[in-house]
């Protein structure tokens, strides 16, 4: 603010003495012409004034609204307004002091069975005081800067009203020139939505509020529940005590006017006036100046209203109150775990959506980025300090149990090559709701969240989800095809390999699946991309995020990082008849009179897999854990308890990187699905037992451990849907040999000639996810390989026949 002389200020004083003369001349007279009325004529009347006032300055001010805007948007701007006012509805007295005298309590965090996790950590701290408690100081030179008129008004200036209105008609914004008590219903009862029927109630409610209170109960409950930045530990504060207190290091009673000064000009921007950061020290000179400033014009407004003399405002102005700041401090910090972490975040996003919602927020708005930052930060306020009772998904028995089993079995992952973390995430099937977690070894060492943050390749555990899943899918290969595993290179002539094996022979898609051989999953991505098709719309369905789908090896885990809940949540879809559920942990959340303001509602699921191709990819991962060819575990579980292995359907994968540096275990059961993922944060390698032995103990343990904590979470007694029985399904009687079906082939011998056969043989049966099921045999009857790959598996099968051993890559 450009400041005036002292001369100009002086007339200024002058001419606003003189006005205000008048007015209470006026006010007088008209005191004694009208006749006594009841409280509530004259609220209706108010109103009704307010709404005339309004109609006759806008009428005024319609011919420059008419050059600006045009006729009909003034007009309508004019009725609609009015219209708000007329029909605002006003809350009974007892409702709304109830909101004005309401400082909400400690939001909770609880378990699905209501009991409690945690209070929710508020850095806000406010203590409410009494009128007497508050120093006069403060309340003149909040009346002076805020709202000179406070004492005469009557809750609301019809010429700031009509100022804002304009404005808004004109495009610009409907706030500014609101008085003390519209400032209090706004922060207690209206909330911030700048909307004009927002306008209409704060005007209608605090015409009402003026009749309900005192002038001074007004003031003192605006002084306890305002924001007043930060303190010198850097917690935010409201309420002028706690301001007087973490600024000045005393009671409100007692600040002097320049203190005042200071603490009254910080509610109009209370962290940018703020003399301190948000780790509680002293702002830099340049920033901290902004708060000094600000506390000069209010020393200038307390000069221009009359409650200081020009001598006292010259010396109060050359007076430096930075002195008096108080020295930074350290607050006391509570610690959480990874739970209250987790359900925080999300809860937050929760309540942005709702305020989001009940504000009607316009996509256009949340385009500006200050809109969106406000309402980012109010939704962290509220869930700070509004209340709330966020109920959770999370089974407390079961999460306990995890946590427990961590504690206990953590050991068997560790092989001496530094300290190996795990992540594990339990998730429901059909719904996506996180019963379980486990972050991590010990919070209190290390705070990453290895379920929900860590990001990591998830080596051959991705196969089934990006390679073989999409390719069932689209009708390219079924249960029983056949896949080359002879060698192959990458393009940049690098030897695909497998545990240091660079490749064998044709063979089954169930070898291929079971031992997790990396050439045949990389044929199959290659057959996928050949055929012009994309696996994107699968990912992108389940939430993955990846940047680049023509890596090579991404269906060996390269060029894709997800976190334990993304992966799980991908096996959770294979599980659930190939429908994705988003994953959360928030079931609902309440505000602090029991209405509830959030409930998770299922979106109806995305069929991201058709459910033939779910039926028939669980029906080989069953196979996968039974075989035991990557991972002891089913072994391990069979020994620890016979009865959960037998009982429980389990299917699931592992997933390895090269040399170990990441080992996963994803497993499903008709209910569940328990993702889990281990290694070193600093991407060192682990020993080749890692996966195989080490991680296969842990996560059998982990497993028994939650079956005692609630014996039918696992599902003990259903089944996955068999692909023999699923109509969804069609069957296919192939060739063992070539996983097509039997019938006349021509085949190409090494003289370039043809030759037709009517090849028969071993027949099994192929399961297919599309109704045309397996074709009958072609010479390139393998998924992938080059030309003398496949004539060297034809060799195999008709080892009479001279087969052409030219070495092209094959075209699927």
């Amino acid at each position: 603010m450009k400041k005036d002389s002292i001369d100009s200020q002086e007339e200024i004083r002058a001419r606003l003495k003189e006005k205000m003369d008048n007015k209470r001349r006026k006010q007088s007279n008209s005191s004694r012409k009208s006749p006594k009325k009841n409280n509530n004529d004259s609220d209706d009347r108010s109103i009704l004034s307010i709404t005339f006032k309004v109609l006759r300055g806008l009428s005024v001010v319609f011919g420059i609204v008419f050059v600006l805007v045009g006729v009909f948007g003034a007009a309508t701007g004019v009725g609609y307004f009015a219209r708000l006012v007329e029909q605002t509805k006003i809350p009974p007295k007892a409702e709304m002091l109830s909101k004005i005298n309401d400082i909400h309590g400690v939001s909770v965090i609880n378990y699905s069975n209501g009991q409690p996790i945690s209070d929710i950590s508020s850095d806000l701290i406010r203590v409410t005081v009494k009128s007497d408690d508050i120093s006069a100081n403060v309340k003149n030179a909040l009346i002076a800067t805020e709202d000179d008129s406070f004492k005469t008004n009557k809750g609301v200036v019809p010429k700031a009203v009509i100022r804002g209105i304009v404005g808004s008609i004109g495009g610009g914004t409907s706030s500014g020139g609101s008085t003390l008590t519209q400032q209090l219903i706004k922060q207690q009862v209206l909330g911030d939505s700048v909307t004009f029927q927002r306008k209409a109630s704060e005007i209608v409610y605090a015409l009402k509020l003026n009749n309900y209170l005192t002038k001074d109960q007004i003031l003192t409950d605006y002084l306890n529940v305002s924001p007043f930045g930060r303190n010198n530990k850097g917690q935010n504060i409201a309420g002028v005590q706690e301001a007087a207190l973490g600024i000045f290091g005393k009671s409100a009673k007692d600040l002097t006017i320049p203190e005042a000064a200071f603490i009254a000009g910080l509610p109009q921007s209370p962290i940018v006036y703020s003399p301190y950061s948000a780790d509680g020290s002293l702002k830099s000179k340049e920033n901290m100046s902004y708060g000094l400033e600000r506390q000069k014009e209010v020393l200038f407004y307390l000069y221009r209203g009359g409650y200081i003399s020009e001598a006292d405002y010259k010396k109060y102005v050359a007076y430096d109150i930075s002195k008096e700041f108080l020295q930074p401090g350290v607050a006391e910090s509570q610690e959480h775990g990874y739970l209250y972490n987790v359900v925080y975040n999300e809860a937050i996003t929760d309540i942005y959506n709702y305020l989001i919602k009940r504000d009607k927020v316009s996509a256009t708005d949340l385009g500006n980025d200050s809109t969106k930052k406000r309402y980012q930060e109010l939704a962290e306020q509220s869930l700070q300090n509004g209340g709330y009772t966020v109920t959770t998904t999370v089974n407390q028995t079961v999460y306990d149990a995890m946590q427990k089993a961590v504690t206990d079995y953590n050991g068997l992952m560790q092989d001496g090559t530094g300290t190996i973390q795990t992540g594990n995430v339990l998730m429901d099937n059909k719904t996506g709701a996180v019963y379980g977690f486990i972050g991590g070894l010990d919070f209190s060492q290390s705070q990453v969240n290895h379920a929900f943050d860590t990001k990591r390749s998830p080596g051959s555990s991705i196969k089934p989800i990006l390679a073989y899943g999409p390719a069932i899918d689209m009708g390219l290969m079924g249960s029983a095809s056949v896949l080359s595993n002879y060698p192959a290179k990458y393009s940049s002539g690098q030897d695909i390999e497998h545990v240091g094996s660079t490749g064998t022979a044709m063979m089954p898609f169930s070898e291929a699946l079971n031992v997790s051989y990396n050439i045949p999953a990389y044929w199959t991505y290659q057959t996928i991309l050949n055929k012009g098709k994309s696996v994107e719309p699968y990912m992108t369905k389940m939430g993955y995020d990846i940047a680049d789908y023509s890596v090579e090896s991404l269906p060996l885990g390269g060029g894709v990082d997800p976190t334990v809940v993304q992966h799980t949540n991908g096996y959770q879809t294979l599980a659930n008849g190939g429908k994705y559920e988003p994953w959360y942990i928030v079931d609902s959340i309440k505000d602090d009179t029991g209405n509830v303001i959030y409930q998770h509602k299922s979106t109806g699921g995305t069929q991201a897999y058709s459910e033939a191709t779910s039926t028939i990819m669980e029906s080989m991962l069953q196979d996968a854990v039974k075989s035991q060819k990557t991972s002891k575990f089913y072994g391990n579980l069979q020994t620890i308890n016979p009865s959960l292995a037998t009982n429980v359907q389990w299917a699931g994968k592992t997933g390895t990187t090269d040399d170990y540096t990441d080992v996963w275990m994803m497993l499903s059961t008709p209910s569940v699905t328990l993702g889990g993922w281990a290694g070193h944060d600093d991407n060192s390698p682990m020993t080749s037992n890692s996966g195989y032995i080490n991680n296969a103990a842990y996560i059998a343990q982990l497993v028994n451990a939650i079956n005692a904590a609630d014996p039918n979470i696992f599902g003990p007694g259903q089944k996955f849907t068999d692909p023999n029985t699923d109509p969804n399904v069609t069957k296919s009687k192939v060739l063992v040999s070539t996983g097509e079906k039997p019938g006349k082939v021509t085949v190409k011998l090494a003289n370039g000639k043809t030759q037709e056969v009517n090849l028969g043989g071993e027949t099994t049966t192929s399961f297919w996810a599309t109704k045309a099921g397996a074709p009958t045999t072609t010479y390139d009857f393998s998924i992938g390989g080059s030309a003398s790959d496949i004539a060297a598996g034809w060799k195999k099968i008709l080892p009479s026949f001279n087969f052409s051993q030219t070495s092209s890559s094959k075209s699927n």
